[in-house]
């Protein structure tokens, strides 16, 4: 898939202008290469990124050269969501790399269809080792496999294609299905603790506290406890 892109001289506060314009700026950078500074069209770029998704590789053409990249990093306006900035990275077509890809979960589980359970998704990216080409949208994870509370589905479970590696342990948990809350463990985890009962449990730790330090403290200087004469009493 194709991502047209064209040069661009405008940088800083600037770029605001190709935004209004339509455009994204964008940097392509690479092992080996330089940086080139580029404009994409939002539009263009929404399309790939439904298409294709972050992770797909891309070629991008610039000066009439192919270049295959990875949409590395996307920013987004803090208010509208929007894309705001792209940065490009050249992967060489021969060399693995490690990305993050989205997990999709598929299938119907009886555990929850049958007894009520809870789907508790502990995954919900996969990082993954394999050539630019060869890296997938996403991966899915079965959970029909989940028959009965407290089962799960392990990494070593999902179904890769050839080629693709799964990076962390095959033994890490990438959902499991666990038993709902009654209404009275809900119930109990939402109580409030009362003002009143923090300030009683306060009092009687500072009178047992005050109490203890009094049973241990040393006796002042020429007291009769100490051992020393008592003061001289006034006339």
């Amino acid at each position: 898939m194709e991502l047209p892109v064209q040069k661009r001289e405008i940088f800083g506060k600037a770029t605001n202008a190709l935004r209004k314009a339509g455009l994204i700026p964008a940097e392509l950078y690479g092992r080996g290469v330089a940086n080139v500074h580029l404009a994409i069209p939002a539009k263009e770029l929404r399309r790939v990124l439904k298409q294709s998704g972050e992770n797909t590789m891309v070629n991008v053409v610039i000066d009439g050269k192919t270049h295959p990249v990875m949409i590395h990093d996307l920013a987004l306006d803090p208010v509208t969501d929007e894309v705001v900035n792209v940065d490009l990275y050249q992967v060489r077509l021969d060399e693995k790399i490690k990305v993050r890809v989205p997990v999709e979960f598929i299938g119907e589980s009886q555990a929850i269809k049958e007894k009520n359970g809870l789907l508790v998704k502990a995954m919900q990216e996969l990082e993954i080792e394999a050539l630019p080409t060869n890296i997938p949208r996403s991966v899915s994870a079965d959970i029909s496999k989940i028959a009965d509370i407290g089962q799960s589905v392990y990494v070593k479970d999902l179904v890769l294609a050839d080629g693709v590696r799964a990076v962390v342990d095959g033994e890490s948990v990438v959902a499991t299905v666990t038993a709902k809350m009654t209404e009275e463990q809900e119930a109990a985890l939402s109580a409030e603790v009362k003002p009143e009962d923090v300030k009683v449990e306060t009092e009687e730790k500072k009178e047992v506290r005050d109490a203890a330090k009094a049973a241990t403290a040393e006796p002042a200087a020429g007291s009769p406890a100490a051992g020393g004469k008592p003061a001289a009493e006034k006339k």
